[in-house]
């Protein structure tokens, strides 16, 4: 059975490694650096990706650096993910479906000393793969309209070490440094009335943010949680090409001019979570997010950067009725997750709602597993120069979990 999972994981999760570069097709991903990505790591795409308060005893928990202080000794976990997603975008007019496959996460973690733990994390932070055609916006102070057709593609990598330590059996403290890098491309047509403005343009983005976390039980059920991601400034520098078209006479502008550009602006992220466990085989996770958006003092052409609410639930469940028989260590776990967005467009908020179901297939007498989900998901709403998503995603999270530095007991 082992054999067989890891061989069926490895195969898919390597298929989905292959599209990588199909991360996101949103037309959101217009705004900013892109649509921000959510790469949660073993069983936390299944329960609403809630669990700041989770302990990394089982699996790797990115939420919260400070659960790494909980990291079993001797136990060196790893941790690879894809998803495969299918969207119908929906606007006053048509609608237009679209798959993709991603690549989510690459991790390990091991612990140090018998208290604490470190990880290192590769995964994509944001997306920027839109297309948009003939869009007509209307020009400021006046009655005339303007045509916008524009494609774009790139995004941020987010590259981080956590190390967590726990005081006694109650209190665990985390840091993380992310290490954001990447680059968008971006080309934009403008059509105003018999002239065309054409825009190329390459940004390269690099910076560095921290997270500070903790949990504390409060007894062996019940485990309270907070994070802090603190605000930081991504520089951003741009190559860019400008050239008019009037009367079918082309002028160059500008030619692969480098130069910078204004830099992207991460905000004060505060989170909060519970994690309470009902009779050894029900969990409960909680959690509670405020992102400051508005405090970074950064807009777009087409909407506005507001501060972000989002909220999250999941339960886990296993009967446990026998460790002996496989079929009564899996895991089942369902979850719902509902967030205001960071982007407002023509006075709307463009916010996201999803449900989630998913088990946890272990891998023999060891914390290996394969973590398997699906969830339902919408996101925006119709209305003028608005587009709703409709998301159907499947989540696979594959969990190695290997023991080192055990002296043996017969040679």
């Amino acid at each position: 059975m082992k054999r067989k999972i890891i061989y069926l994981s490895c195969f898919i999760l390597m298929s989905l490694t292959s599209f990588s570069q199909s991360i996101s097709s949103s037309p959101y991903s217009l705004y900013g650096v892109g649509s921000l990505y959510d790469a949660d790591f073993g069983i936390l795409p299944a329960i609403g990706s809630s669990g700041i308060a989770l302990p990394s005893d089982t699996f790797i928990n990115n939420l919260n650096p400070a659960s790494l202080g909980y990291l079993p000794q001797n136990h060196f976990m790893f941790d690879i993910g894809g998803k495969a997603i299918s969207t119908t975008y929906q606007s006053s007019s048509r609608s237009e479906s679209r798959n993709n496959f991603q690549f989510s996460h690459l991790a390990f973690a091991f612990p140090i000393t018998k208290n604490s733990g470190f990880s290192v994390a590769l995964r994509p932070y944001s997306s920027s793969a839109f297309k948009i055609s003939n869009l007509k916006l209307p020009i400021d102070n006046s009655q005339d309209y303007y045509y916008l057709t524009a494609t774009g593609s790139g995004g941020l990598n987010n590259f981080d070490f956590s190390y967590g330590y726990r005081f006694g059996k109650k209190l665990s403290l985390g840091v993380s440094a992310a290490v954001l890098f990447g680059n968008t491309t971006d080309d934009r047509n403008f059509l105003i009335m018999n002239s065309i403005t054409s825009i190329q343009k390459k940004t390269n983005y690099s910076g560095v943010r921290a997270t500070i976390g903790a949990q504390y039980k409060i007894d062996s059920t019940f485990t309270v949680a907070t994070t802090f991601k603190l605000p930081s400034q991504i520089g951003a520098s741009k190559v860019q090409t400008v050239q008019t078209v009037t009367d079918d006479v082309i002028t160059t502008v500008e030619s692969n001019v480098a130069s910078k550009t204004d830099d992207y602006y991460m905000p004060l992220e505060i989170g909060i979570g519970i994690s309470k466990r009902f009779k050894n085989n029900l969990n409960m996770t909680l959690d509670y997010e405020k992102s400051l958006w508005s405090d970074s003092d950064q807009s777009e052409l087409y909407g506005n950067f507001v501060n972000q609410d989002r909220f999250a639930m999941g339960f886990t469940y296993s009967t446990k009725k026998n460790i002996r028989k496989y079929w009564d260590r899996i895991q089942y776990a369902t979850g719902v997750n509902f967030d205001t967005g960071y982007l407002e467009v023509d006075g709307k908020r463009v916010n996201n709602a999803a449900i989630s179901i998913g088990l946890t297939l272990p891998i023999e007498n060891t914390y290996s597993a394969l973590h398997i989900s699906y969830s339902y998901g919408q996101r925006g709403s119709i209305s003028d120069n608005l587009i709703k998503e409709n998301y159907h995603k499947i989540s696979l999270n594959l969990s190695l979990d290997g023991i080192w530095f055990i002296k043996r007991k017969i040679e």
